[in-house]
């Protein structure tokens, strides 16, 4: 089966194409006016007949809240896991009705998309691995995430206060070497503020760094320290 080539309207001479009225072209190959306006027609027709009608057919009819809420959290869920409040936020912000928001919502929690108690595993998992938050802030994240504190005090189950210290631990004798040259008072309040920043509790981050720094052999008294307050984390 032979196909037919489709040229450009400024050249179509081939069958069913416009030509002059008297049949021939100008004397520099094209078409006479009758060509001409011919061509013009053809285009016309095709921009504003079977292209904005082929453009319609592919955008299809305006998509229904359900619908726009359910692409809105796909592609989020995409790049990463999201809470159920991150996702009504995103809604919320995207101009989706309340009911049409909460309708797909609650879809997605009945499928799986949505699990904010796995999605609190993985957090306290990633966050406190990672980063060395503890529990404090660990909670504190959760919480502006949208996490209930029944999920959230669960899920900080993992962590009890012997892999804490370890966690507390393993972070002084990384950054011990950097506090070297500074008197002992500094550098507890730079260990210990930076132990605080990331959740430990005060009582801790103080027993940690004066472990790792009698064991380096910087020993001392402490006096300076009595009534001092480390920075909340």
């Amino acid at each position: 089966m032979t196909r037919r080539t489709e040229w450009p309207d400024d050249h179509d001479y081939g069958p069913g194409a416009e030509v002059g009225h008297d049949g021939g072209r100008d004397d520099d190959g094209r078409g006479g006016s009758g060509s001409a306006a011919g061509g013009a027609e053809n285009r016309g027709k095709r921009k504003d007949g079977g292209g904005s009608s082929s453009s319609r057919a592919e955008a299809g009819p305006p998509r229904t809240p359900q619908e726009q809420a359910r692409a809105i959290c796909l592609r989020l869920l995409t790049g990463s896991a999201r809470t159920r409040k991150q996702l009504g936020d995103a809604l919320r912000e995207r101009g989706i009705p309340e009911e049409a928001a909460q309708e797909v919502l609650s879809r997605f929690e009945e499928v799986g998309l949505i699990d904010d108690a796995k999605f609190a595993d993985a957090w306290v998992e990633s966050r406190h691995h990672g980063r060395g938050l503890a529990r404090r802030a660990l909670a504190r994240e959760l919480r502006t995430k949208g996490v209930d504190p029944a999920t959230v005090d669960e899920a900080l189950g993992q962590l009890d206060s012997d892999q804490e210290e370890r966690t507390a631990r393993e972070l002084v004798d990384r950054k011990l070497r950097t506090t070297r040259g500074l008197d002992r008072q500094k550098r507890i309040r730079r260990l210990a503020g930076m132990l605080a920043r990331k959740g430990y509790p005060e009582g801790l981050a103080l027993r940690v760094v004066r472990q790792a720094l009698e064991e380096e052999g910087d020993e001392g008294e402490d006096s300076e320290l009595m009534g001092y307050h480390l920075p909340e984390g």
